[in-house]
């Protein structure tokens, strides 16, 4: 499977290790942005740049997880929805009263457990179907 098409195709399977390089990558594109920008241009516009950069890293691990839940047996929801129940809380906790802080801390923290083990953990759940990766690119002659 291409790079491109990893981080950006909704549809499709992958094993653990394709889903932990793919996260990885990310993670550490995210540090190089967030090390990099303060010190290039200034603050206000870096903090830009990082809040750019964290919402558009979204789409791609959407799409590792989508394609890590279908594999695991469910649908690209799931891993959709793992995504948002993990980063919504904390854009969420700003715009309510303090008192909601715990709670949201709580639903992230679960999403995180559960994304954890079911995506990064747990094996496929049909390891005799191919991976998107093993499958040939042409389609067979008829």
């Amino acid at each position: 499977m291409s790079v491109i098409r990893l981080f950006t195709d909704l549809d499709g399977r992958i094993g653990l290790r394709q889903f932990w390089l793919g996260s990885i990558a990310l993670a550490l594109c995210l540090l190089l942005v967030q090390w990099a920008a303060p010190r290039l241009v200034e603050m206000p516009m870096a903090m830009s740049i990082i809040a750019f950069t964290k919402a558009f890293a979204l789409f791609p691990w959407a799409a590792l997880a989508a394609k890590r839940a279908i594999d695991r047996g469910g649908s690209a929801q799931f891993g959709i929805f793992l995504v948002c129940a993990i980063v919504l809380p904390a854009e969420l906790q700003p715009h309510l009263g303090y008192a909601w802080r715990p709670s949201l801390d709580a639903i992230s923290t679960i999403a995180w457990l559960i994304a954890l083990v079911d995506l990064g953990l747990l094996p496929g759940a049909r390891p005799d179907r191919q991976l998107a990766a093993q499958r040939a690119a042409a389609k067979p002659a008829s």
